[in-house]
């Protein structure tokens, strides 16, 4: 799920019997966060849960910020999981900043949030 005027890029994978994965690359702004939220809205259609992989990830505003709030907002009312997984250490302090490390759960990488959901 590309568009060549942003500069996001959303990659899904799953596993055959996992959640899926959201790959997110390069930048999450008001341009751009129609792209994401899309893609998640997609992904969190069924109950296995979603990871997004922020380790591409290179920027993030508000509206950014709104995408993930609702996903996991979504994911509360659903009972699905949702993680974050592979934030570098800016978007970890934007996290910080406003709150939302206390809220989100997050993960080092892919393979330990997929680990983490199928205990």
């Amino acid at each position: 799920m590309t568009d060549s005027d942003d500069l996001l890029t959303v990659t899904p994978r799953q596993a055959s019997s996992g959640p899926h994965v959201l790959a997110v690359a390069g930048e999450l702004d008001h341009h751009s966060a129609p792209i994401l939220a899309r893609a998640v809205g997609e992904a969190q259609s069924d109950d296995r849960g979603l990871i997004l992989d922020l380790s591409a990830m290179t920027y993030c505003d508000s509206t950014g910020i709104t995408v993930f709030i609702t996903a996991y907002q979504r994911s509360q009312a659903t009972g699905a999981p949702f993680v974050l997984a592979g934030a570098n250490s800016d978007l970890e302090r934007l996290f910080q900043v406003v709150g939302l490390d206390q809220v989100f759960t997050f993960h080092a990488d892919v393979e330990t949030a997929v680990s983490s959901l199928r205990r």
